[in-house]
């Protein structure tokens, strides 16, 4: 993300080293509008710790707003500004009082963007955004989701978010907020089974984090490194971001062909 502070980067730019492995380093992070714990809505410190974990790629959820609030109808021109013009977006709603929806910016470019509808029934309208960011070890495939608040609504997008996963050829990772806090939940049981290999900080409510809304999935599962979170972040959202460091390159492309091509969900 070129308008972001490099961390310790290789030659190859954005990527760093771990344990031998060629890795890159997302994050996650429903932003709530931009509104933090003291009511203020303050793009600019969403930025600010958004560079301060100086990920290569990240999502954010919950981006815009409505209902004539000040700076809402620009937030998506506003980060793309500020954190980089490699970006893929879904505006779910959009209205003349603002647009709202989530969006994924990458330091590298990203091809064949797609908006996947998730919407079920007459919910809120949901979407999942796919696309590959070329990285310099090679392609990384991006699923970004936020998902529903009712059980059988996640059940619907769970199945569909793992059609998605299982259609493409390269390594992927699946990141957002995933709304779902049980354990045995249709989400995680879903997709557990799919991408073992995912983070597990609890991120709401960001003053006193309960529960593992917001994730970030790997696959194959060895390509994560390490995740966590960080509490100083607490008071800029309701939710915790998730920071994640995760192998790209020859190895992974080699492990994701060892794994199942398909995966039989649970009735």
């Amino acid at each position: 993300m070129a308008k972001l502070p490099e961390h310790d980067v290789s030659p190859q730019e954005g990527i760093v080293a771990e344990g031998g492995r060629t890795a890159v380093r997302l994050m996650t992070w429903n932003i709530h509008g931009g509104v933090g714990l003291d009511g203020r809505r303050d793009l600019e410190r969403i930025v600010s710790v958004v560079r301060r974990h100086a990920p290569d790629i990240v999502a954010l959820q919950e981006v815009g707003g409505r209902g004539g609030k000040p700076g809402a109808a620009e937030a998506f021109v506003f980060l793309a500004e500020m954190l980089g013009s490699n970006i893929a977006e879904s505006r779910v709603v959009t209205a003349s009082d603002g647009d709202y929806g989530h969006v994924v910016i990458s330091r590298w470019p990203l091809d064949r963007p797609t908006c996947h509808d998730l919407s079920w029934r007459r919910r809120e309208p949901r979407a999942a955004v796919e696309a590959t960011a070329q990285t310099p070890a090679g392609p990384l495939r991006l699923v970004a989701a936020h998902l529903g608040l009712s059980f059988a609504e996640r059940r619907h997008q769970a199945a569909l978010l793992s059609d998605i996963v299982l259609s493409g050829p390269h390594p992927t990772v699946l990141l957002g907020d995933f709304n779902d806090w049980i354990w045995r939940g249709s989400v995680q049981s879903t997709l557990n089974r799919l991408m073992p290999g995912h983070s597990h900080a609890k991120t709401f409510p960001s003053f006193c984090p309960l529960f593992a809304l917001d994730r970030i999935y790997c696959r194959p599962t060895s390509a994560l490194i390490r995740s966590w979170t960080d509490k100083a972040d607490y008071g800029a959202s309701d939710h915790l971001p998730v920071i994640a460091e995760v192998a790209v390159g020859s190895e992974a492309a080699a492990s994701l062909r060892r794994q199942p091509s398909r995966l039989t969900l649970q009735g």
